[in-house]
């Protein structure tokens, strides 16, 4: 393996990596915005349930005031493009629980593109290892005076 190949497959490695962290961060995206629905699905759930529509509002720094949602069935959800309409809870429920699958969805396939890409990184990894150890071998046998075993005692 000449010098020339090894610095494209490092350049390949190095790509690799970029796209990985790319991939990696999707999916982190992907994973929080699957538990913020989730726990949507679970405030309408048990907003309905609480009777008196009597909530905790977070309203930052580890604060919250006790809140009364005056019409707990009706519920205002982003269906996209900063589009917002206005649903009853359980069809609101509804389309939360569709846009869970659709994110554990596509979690799947960004997951299995990851993994095919870490193991091509792998390959190519395994690749400059083998021609950096093809190199130092092809340098010692050029620097050594004579193979082992062919010197005179």
């Amino acid at each position: 393996m000449d010098q020339r190949e090894l610095l494209t497959l490092e350049h390949y490695l190095k790509e690799y990596g970029q796209q990985a962290e790319i991939f990696t961060g999707q999916l982190e995206l992907l994973e929080n915005g699957r538990m913020e629905a989730l726990a949507a699905i679970e405030a309408l759930q048990g907003l309905l349930q609480s009777g008196d529509g009597t909530v905790l509002l977070q309203i930052g720094g580890g604060a919250s005031l006790r809140a009364q949602v005056l019409e707990p069935e009706k519920v205002l959800v982003n269906i996209g493009a900063d589009v917002i309409v206005e649903r009853s809870n359980k069809e609101a429920v509804e389309f939360l629980k569709d846009r869970v699958t659709e994110m554990e969805s596509s979690e799947k396939k960004v997951a299995e593109t990851l993994d095919r890409l870490r193991t091509q990184m792998n390959e190519i990894a395994r690749r400059i290892e083998q021609g950096y150890q093809q190199a130092v071998q092809a340098e010692r046998a050029a620097t050594s005076p004579s193979a082992p075993g062919n010197q005179d005692s």
